[in-house]
């Protein structure tokens, strides 16, 4: 090799080990340009709470490192080329994987790794991947080649080997180099100081606190009426719907804002002074006079919480009215507190009186004019239902999956007196956002299913906050009937239903917070290559909160994430996507939502013509309770058409003409839900005797059978024969948590069918053996 030679390849070499030392040696990476949500989080003069806070100066939350996902290199030539081999020799591959693996099981190296974020998990990944790359590549960084040369030879010390694994770690695991950026995007300690227009004027705020049917809304809407401008905040779009009705007959223009509607009262589009909308689309920027934020209990919400803290922190009115459950009471003063606002209580008491009966219903032969029976299940309501109707009697149906115009029909066929339906079978969706004539709350069942803490489904006895929300619902101040009853259908839970209203709400003691898009982004700057299922993941686990919240489940939005992740989509378009409300239970849902995503992938606008063809429109009335679900799915799929036209206009461009059809669909749907007993019975031919709760007649088993599975109720409760077992609380219990089918049930009751036969047939042998017996001792007896 000649002499100029020489000299250009340990220039280079030393130009090359410079640049590299410098960037091993760096510190974390810094915060872009683009993180000024970081300075409002942090800005000075912030005012945090001490009382159940915790301290910024609380060590850093150690990262779940099961969600890191390392990133693959390629092993592509080295940008140094062959230098390391020129100014060394080959490695011996035998000889190198010694080396290696040595490295890997020094004590000293882990707890150094350890220390730089690298844990027993980390660790092992990285250096699997490290070691492939050091036998793998065509050609080693020449700086790394010649140590590696060295140790390989005894000229150096294998703790050398450290750096450029380090290097090698933070390439697969880009977040260990900005750890301490990411940990601050993610710090939600303090989410007053986000909303700096709120907290620059002194907002006054009016807790209007007690239980349903007390008129505390009515106050506080009464002021809301009487403001030069104001917004409504409520959980519901028919409670949206209420406010804005009720606001412009009375005079004062009110705009309405939905998910998926948006009704201007002025022709030109210009805002009103006043607004109705669901709590998640109310602006934290415009200035109002007054507020109002209804349900506030609802800021604990696992799933919704968010939106009702967000409101609370972040709205511009100079009065805040909020209306809820005195049991929030003291949380919401706690949280204000950290803002530097009192909070002014006022308490009403329920303006008509309900009381628990002593007796239970038993059945539906008992039923009166007035009566709603509230199930918490779709199988329940079509059961009942069917009974009901087969007895001559009519009733209305409400259910949460049922289209607003549907629901809000039904409520006005039910609270019409001249109408022959009196009777009302409904789920807890009546709880909220429905004026009802109803005289007499009926408990079908205490138990329904909810998510937990872990995003787990399962079944619980209701809570005395929603037990007291449904039975609530009777006797309203404005209906017909001036005092409410509550009772069950069955005798056995009249007892739990005491026992549950006998207790006080529980305290509300934290309020659910929600990451937003701006915070994802910036995590996504830093970690480019991760999924936004992983983003958020990575967030959540890195999130910081003070005693005050916690972070709302994000199962729906990563469900969501996973199910688009291979579509091509910019980052936030990805994030508006993912923040869609759908039911993942409707795979026909899911199914246009992913076809929304792709289309809108493409750059293609999704028409009128293209949803047309895809929900087969025109759509065909019902013709069993299949067909009743499909169609309720199709709605579904025309609301997430509209709910992404307000974020995507361009690419949603035919609202008018998809809110047409859906119209026509609301129709078409309460025309089913009126026949709904017709088509129940289309659905289940073979159910020709109402299950009755109470009776002096003895069924077929197997009829019984088909009836529990469809109802999930407690079957007969009075005579037991043949089908004990199949009546028996356990087994509805089963049947109602989902774990029997009634294939297994048939099989069940075949067996005990068999099984009782045979009891009988020994029970006769060993019958006839005592009477052979007897008629021997008799005979010796005689002679």
């Amino acid at each position: 090799m000649s002499v100029n030679r020489c000299m250009s390849l340990f220039s280079r070499l030393q130009r090359h080990i410079n640049s590299r030392t410098a960037r091993i040696t760096a510190g974390a990476c810094h915060v872009s340009p683009r993180s000024g949500l970081l300075q409002k989080q942090h800005q000075a003069g912030s005012v945090v709470s001490s009382r159940n806070v915790s301290s910024n100066s609380s060590p850093p939350k150690a990262p779940d490192t099961s969600l890191f996902v390392p990133v693959s290199l390629k092993t592509d030539s080295s940008p140094d080329g062959s230098v390391g081999v020129e100014l060394t020799q080959l490695l011996a591959k035998d000889e190198l994987l010694k080396v290696l693996n040595r490295f890997y099981k020094r004590k000293e190296i882990q707890k150094l790794a350890a220390d730089h974020g690298l844990d027993a998990r980390l660790f092992h990944q990285a250096f699997i991947s490290f070691r492939k790359y050091a036998l793998e590549a065509p050609a080693l960084p020449a700086d790394m080649h010649i140590i590696l040369s060295d140790i390989c030879c005894g000229a150096g010390h294998i703790d050398d080997i450290y750096p450029y694994f380090m290097r090698h770690a933070k390439k697969i695991f880009p977040m260990l180099d900005c750890m301490d950026d990411l940990r601050k995007i993610s710090d939600l300690r303090v989410p007053a100081n986000w909303y700096p227009e709120a907290r620059a004027i002194q907002r006054k705020v009016i807790f209007h606190a007690g239980p349903t049917n007390s008129g505390k809304t009515y106050h506080a809407i009464q002021r809301y009426l009487g403001a030069r401008s104001g917004v409504y905040c409520g959980p519901l779009k028919l409670l949206a719907h209420e406010i804005f009705e009720k606001s412009n007959d009375a005079g004062v223009p009110c705009d309405l804002v939905t998910g998926e509607e948006r009704t201007f009262v002025d022709l030109d589009g210009r805002a009103a002074s006043h607004l109705a909308c669901t709590i998640e689309m109310c602006s934290v920027t415009t200035p109002y006079e007054v507020a109002v934020i209804d349900e506030i209990q609802m800021i604990r919400d696992l799933s919704r919480g968010w939106a009702w803290t967000r409101a609370l922190l972040g709205l511009c009115a100079e009065e805040i009215h909020v209306c809820g459950e005195p049991a929030a009471i003291d949380f919401i003063r706690e949280l204000m507190y950290t803002t530097g606002e009192e909070v002014e209580v006022h308490t009403y008491q329920r303006l008509t009186p309900f009381s628990v009966l002593d007796q239970a219903v038993e059945s539906l032969d008992n039923l009166r004019p007035g009566d709603c029976i509230v199930c918490f299940s779709k199988n329940d309501i079509y059961s009942i239902s069917r009974q009901i109707e087969a007895r001559g009697l009519e009733c209305a149906v409400i259910y949460g999956s049922l289209p607003p115009g549907t629901k809000l029909s039904q409520a006005k066929k039910f609270n019409d007196p001249d109408d022959p339906c009196k009777i009302l079978v409904a789920t807890d969706a009546i709880g909220m956002g429905l004026n009802l004539s109803i005289k007499r709350i009926i408990f079908n069942s205490l138990v329904k299913p909810n998510v937990n803490e872990k995003g787990e489904k399962q079944m619980e006895t209701i809570s005395t906050s929603q037990a007291l929300q449904i039975a609530g619902r009777a006797g309203r101040f404005s209906s017909k009937f001036k005092e409410g009853e509550v009772t069950t259908m069955h005798r056995d839970d009249l007892p739990v239903l005491k026992e549950i209203l006998s207790h006080s709400v529980d305290p509300i003691e934290t309020a659910g917070l929600h990451p937003t898009a701006e915070q994802i982004e910036m995590f996504a700057y830093h970690l480019p290559d991760a999924t936004l299922s992983n983003l958020v993941d990575i967030f959540v686990s890195l999130s910081q909160v003070d005693g005050l919240y916690f972070v709302c489940n994000i199962d729906d939005f990563k469900f969501l994430a996973d199910m688009i992740q291979h579509i091509p989509l910019n980052l936030r378009s990805r994030y508006v996507f993912c923040t869609a409300p759908i039911n993942k239970k409707q795979p026909f849902v899911c199914t246009s939502f992913l076809k929304f995503a792709r289309q809108f992938s493409r750059d293609e606008p999704l028409t009128f013509d293209w949803v047309c063809r895809h929900v087969n429109w025109p759509l065909a009335p019902p013709k069993n309770i299949k067909d009743l679900v499909h169609l309720e799915a199709v709605h579904d799929v025309l609301d997430l058409y509209l709910w992404l036209s307000y974020r995507f206009m361009d690419m949603f461009p035919d609202t008018s003409l998809v809110r047409e059809i859906q119209r026509e669909l609301d129709n078409v749907i309460q025309q089913g839900v009126q026949n709904i007993t017709r088509l129940i019975r289309a659905t289940h031919p073979t159910i020709t005797t109402p299950l009755q709760t109470q009776s002096n007649s003895d069924e077929q088993t197997s009829g019984r059978a088909d009836s529990i599975y469809l109802t999930g109720s407690r079957g007969q409760r009075g005579h037991r024969g043949s089908g004990e077992m199949m009546d028996s609380s356990l087994a509805n219990r089963l049947v109602r948590d989902g774990l029997l089918t009634p294939d297994l049930l048939q099989q069940l009751q075949k067996e005990w069918s068999k099984g009782q036969k045979q009891d009988l047939t020994n029970q006769r042998s060993l019958d006839a053996g005592h009477q052979n017996k007897n008629n021997k001792g008799k005979r010796k007896k005689k002679k």
